[in-house]
Order: structure tokens, then C-alpha cells, then sequence
């Protein structure tokens, strides 16, 4: 009861605070035996260190984590909000056994499914990966190619209360969301499982469970920003690669490559 009765008010709001912890690094290699578990304090990018651990010879497998990053890496060049022990900020390194559209939609897939199972919460998925929660993004994935492995880039707000104010509309934690208590070493176990889980299944299996997990792939008015250009028409699914198809307003069927889609 003492740990529910901290009250902080932010920006008009109020939230229920616990105790935040440190990372039990322990605990978290004892859920994920008989793997190369790395943590750091604070870093630059976890991203980074993966791809340092890969030229020194690094397994697919190894995991990479940090309590704080100074510049977490986001998807289109952007960086990633890391405040220190708030969130689950890890690379994990996979084989490149396959293309990377399929396997960014697994990522999403397998972050949405480690949240509900730690969490008890339903987020929706935005393509081509962005996890949100009552139209707020709580979670980012990014993934790179280093030499011949991927390194998988996963970033789930979880403790965070507040934002920056640029930011502040845009994003949302697990916290914020209702999900008071959440062990982060359980949920990096099974983001992990998940992600080795689902970016091994065939492309046809990972575009049909996306496509029955996001309101945004089919029947969905969106906005998309593209170079040069914004679009607005209704989603129409995913070609058989996993990307984007939109009905823009003149009829045209565009597939989105890559770009910020919205709601419209």
C-alpha cells in the first residue's frame, strides 16, 4: 500500500509512482540460460555495442542492454527518449537468414506479445513496427544489417511518468498505461523468446498474424508522409514483402517502402 500511495502531479495529471529499481542482470541471465547477456549502466546506443560485439565475434543470441542511453537511435534518424532505469532499451543480435521487411513486422508482433503476457495490456501495432497504447507509442523497433548478422534495436517505455514536451503527445509507457508493476528482466525474457520465435517464421505466417494484429494494416484512413510528398487514403493490407498498401483519395494504389504513417 505505501508503494501505491506516492502521488506526483505532471502537466495536470497525476500518476502512481513505485520504487524504481536497477536491472537485476542476474535474474534476467537466469531466464535466458546459456546466453551472452551484456548490460551497461549507461551507453551511447545499445545498437552501437551490438555492432561492436559482432566484429569481435559476438554469437546471434547475445543480447545487449543498457539502464540509460545517451543517444538511443529511433527509426528515420531520430533518437530515442532513454531515461535512465524507466525503460527496456536492448539490441538483440539474430542471424541474417532472412529479408528484413517480414522480419521487422515479427518484431513488432513479438514486442506487442511480451507486453500483453508481462502486462496484461493490448496494444495495437502501427506499420511497420511502432507499438502503441491508446494511440501513443510505448514501444519503437529498428533493425540494421552488421556484417552477417541483424541487430534488432527495441526500445519499450515502461516506468517513464512524463516526457519531453516534444515528445510529450506522441509518447506513452506501460505506466502511463495502467501496467504499475511491470518486471523488466521478465519482459526482456520474453521479447527475446518472441523475437527469436516469430522472425524464424516464414514471411506468408508473420504478414497474415501483423495483418490480424494492427488496426492500421487494412480498412484504416491514413496519412503518410513520404520524400517530397503526403499522401491520405485507406490501407488495403500488405504485399506479399510486407509493405504498405494505401487506396489514396484519387484512386491510385501506392506501396509505402518506408515513410511516417498516421492516422488521417
Amino acid at each position: 500500500l505505501a508503494r501505491l500511495a506516492n502521488w506526483q502531479t505532471t502537466g495536470g495529471w497525476q500518476a502512481r509512482l513505485l520504487p524504481r529499481t536497477m536491472f537485476d542482470l542476474t535474474q534476467a541471465r537466469a531466464l535466458l540460460p546459456n546466453r551472452r547477456v551484456e548490460w551497461f549502466a549507461s551507453t551511447s546506443s545499445t545498437m552501437t555495442e551490438a555492432a561492436r560485439l559482432i566484429k569481435e565475434g559476438a554469437p546471434a543470441g547475445t543480447i545487449v542492454g543498457a539502464e540509460e542511453q545517451t543517444a538511443g537511435i529511433g527509426r528515420h534518424g531520430h533518437s530515442w527518449h532513454s531515461e535512465a532505469e524507466a525503460g527496456l532499451y536492448v539490441s538483440i543480435i539474430l542471424e541474417a537468414a532472412r529479408e528484413l521487411p517480414p522480419v521487422m513486422l515479427a518484431l513488432g508482433l513479438a514486442t506487442q506479445s511480451a507486453i500483453t503476457e508481462v502486462s496484461g495490456l493490448q496494444p495495437d501495432l502501427r506499420w511497420p513496427n511502432d507499438v502503441l497504447l491508446n494511440g501513443k507509442k510505448c514501444a519503437g523497433v529498428i533493425a540494421q544489417l552488421e556484417s552477417a548478422k541483424i541487430v534488432v534495436g527495441l526500445g519499450i517505455n515502461v516506468n517513464h511518468t512524463h516526457f519531453p514536451p516534444d515528445i510529450e503527445h506522441l509518447a506513452t509507457s506501460l505506466k502511463l498505461a495502467g501496467a504499475y508493476d511491470v518486471s523488466r528482466e521478465e519482459l526482456l525474457a520474453k521479447l527475446v523468446r518472441n523475437t527469436e520465435r516469430l522472425a524464424s517464421q516464414s514471411p506468408i505466417s508473420i504478414i497474415e498474424q501483423f495483418t490480424n494484429a494492427s488496426s492500421f494494416a487494412k480498412g484504416r484512413r491514413v496519412r503518410v508522409d513520404l520524400e517530397g510528398r503526403v499522401i491520405e487514403g485507406i490501407t488495403q493490407g500488405l504485399d506479399p514483402s510486407g509493405f504498405l498498401i494505401v487506396r489514396e483519395d484519387n484512386g491510385t494504389s501506392t506501396t509505402i517502402l518506408a515513410g511516417g504513417v498516421r492516422p488521417a
